[in-house]
C-alpha cells in the first residue's frame, strides 16, 4: 500500500508520468502504475508535475529588521518546496533561525553571512573585524545539515570603504571548509564586476545576473562583456536573484539573443518586494523568463536539479526512486498579464504559471486559487 498515487501526470516535455511514494520518499516513476494507495491524486492529464521547486536566493529569517519573510509564505504555499536564505544571518544568529527553520512546513537552508552579524544593516561588510572566520568555521560545522554555503554581497553600499577585501576573505575561508559554495551578490561598484569575477572559480555563483545597474554584464556597446563570458565559461553559476534592484528586461534579452542562460532561477524575494512587487512570487518570476524567450523544458532545471546540485542536496531536484517525494504540480494557463521588472519596464505575457499541488516529503499541500 503506497501512501500517495499521482496518476494521469505529464513532464514539461508532456510525456505521461506517474509517482508512487511511501514514507516521503520516491518508491517508483513510469508512465503507467497499478498501485492501491491512501492517497489518489488524479491530474487528468492537464497538470504538470515536476521535482519540488528549489528557490536558491530568499530571504526568510523573521528576526531580522532589513530582510525578513516567513519561510512558509513564500514556500510551500507558492508551489517551493525548498526554500534557500542566502546570508540574512551570520554566525551571531544563526543558531536562531535554524531553530526556527524547524517549525516551517517548507524545507529551508541557509547561505552563511561572511559578517557575523548578517544582515542587521546595509552595510555589514564595511567593518572587517566583522568577518570572523573562526566563527564562520565554526558554525559551519555545528550546523552542516543545514548550511549549504557562503554569501558575500560585493557592492558599495555594503562593503563601504573596503572595495575586493571581503570577497578575498571569503575565498580564504572557503578554502578551509568543505568547499561548500560562495554566492556573491553584485551591485553598485566600487568594487568593479570585473574585479569580483576574476577571484570567482567554477562552482562559485554570481547572483543578481540581470541586473540593471551600471556595473551590470554589458559592455558600452550592449553586449555581454568578455570577462562576463570567461567567467561562465569556467564555471561560474549564474542565478537570476531577481530582487527588489536586480532584474531587468533589456539585460535579461540581450543574455538570451547571446546565448547566456542562468542556471539558477530564483526570487531574493522578502516581505516587501512580494506584498509590493516587483518579485510578487515564484511563478511570476518563471513567466519573466517565458516572456524573455526561455522556454519552461529551458526553465525547470533552473528550479530543480541545477540548484540542487549546486547546493549538494543530494535526494532532491529529480523525479527518481529513492528520491525526496517533493514535487510542484503546476498548470500552464493562457492569460494577458503585465510583468514589470526593478527598474519599472514592463512585458506583457500571455502565459501564466499556477501551482495546484506542493507535495514535502510525501505530505500533500492543496493550494487555492
Amino acid at each position: 500500500m503506497m501512501d500517495v498515487l499521482i496518476i494521469n501526470g505529464k513532464t514539461v516535455n508532456d510525456e505521461p508520468v506517474e509517482i508512487a511514494i511511501k514514507d516521503g520518499q520516491i518508491i517508483d516513476v513510469a508512465s503507467k502504475l497499478e498501485y492501491e494507495a491512501t492517497q489518489t491524486i488524479n491530474l487528468n492529464k492537464r497538470s504538470y508535475i515536476s521535482a519540488g521547486w528549489i528557490d536558491a536566493h530568499t530571504h526568510c529569517y523573521e528576526d531580522l529588521p532589513l530582510y525578513h519573510d516567513s519561510p512558509d509564505e513564500i514556500g510551500y504555499t507558492k508551489g517551493v518546496t525548498t526554500v534557500v536564505d542566502a546570508g540574512t544571518t551570520g554566525a551571531e544568529n544563526i543558531g536562531d533561525f535554524y531553530r526556527a527553520s524547524k517549525d516551517s512546513i517548507t524545507n529551508v537552508k541557509a547561505l552563511l553571512n561572511i559578517s557575523k552579524t548578517g544582515i542587521v544593516k546595509q552595510s555589514e561588510l564595511a567593518d572587517m573585524n566583522d568577518i570572523d572566520e573562526k566563527l564562520v568555521l565554526e558554525s559551519i560545522e555545528k550546523y552542516e545539515d543545514f548550511i549549504v554555503g557562503f554569501k558575500a554581497r560585493m557592492s558599495k553600499t555594503v562593503v563601504g570603504e573596503n572595495g575586493i577585501l571581503p570577497l578575498k576573505s571569503a575565498k580564504s575561508i572557503q578554502k578551509k571548509s568543505k568547499k561548500l559554495p560562495l554566492m556573491v551578490h553584485i551591485g553598485s561598484a566600487p568594487p568593479l564586476l570585473e574585479d569580483i569575477l576574476e577571484l570567482l572559480e567554477d562552482g562559485d555563483i554570481l547572483t543578481h545576473c540581470f541586473n540593471g545597474k551600471e556595473n551590470n554584464i554589458m559592455d558600452n556597446h550592449q553586449r555581454i562583456k568578455r570577462s562576463v563570458w570567461e567567467a561562465y565559461n569556467r564555471g561560474v553559476v549564474f542565478d537570476i536573484g531577481h530582487g527588489t534592484d536586480s532584474f531587468n528586461f533589456d539585460v535579461a534579452e540581450v543574455a538570451f539573443k547571446e546565448g547566456l542562460t542562468p542556471h539558477t532561477l530564483s526570487t531574493d524575494i522578502y516581505h516587501r518586494n512580494r506584498e509590493n512587487g516587483p518579485v510578487v512570487d515564484f511563478s511570476t518570476t518563471i513567466e519573466k523568463l517565458i516572456v524573455v524567450g526561455y522556454s519552461l523544458q529551458e526553465i525547470i532545471p533552473m528550479i530543480t536539479t541545477k540548484p540542487a546540485e549546486m547546493y549538494h542536496l543530494n535526494k532532491k531536484g529529480h523525479i527518481k526512486e529513492q528520491f525526496d517525494a517533493d514535487f510542484t504540480i503546476f498548470n500552464v494557463e493562457s492569460e494577458t498579464k503585465v510583468l514589470t521588472d526593478s527598474n519599472g519596464n514592463t512585458r506583457t505575457t500571455d502565459t501564466v504559471i499556477k501551482p495546484t499541488h506542493t507535495i514535502i516529503d510525501g505530505s500533500v499541500y492543496t493550494l487555492g486559487g
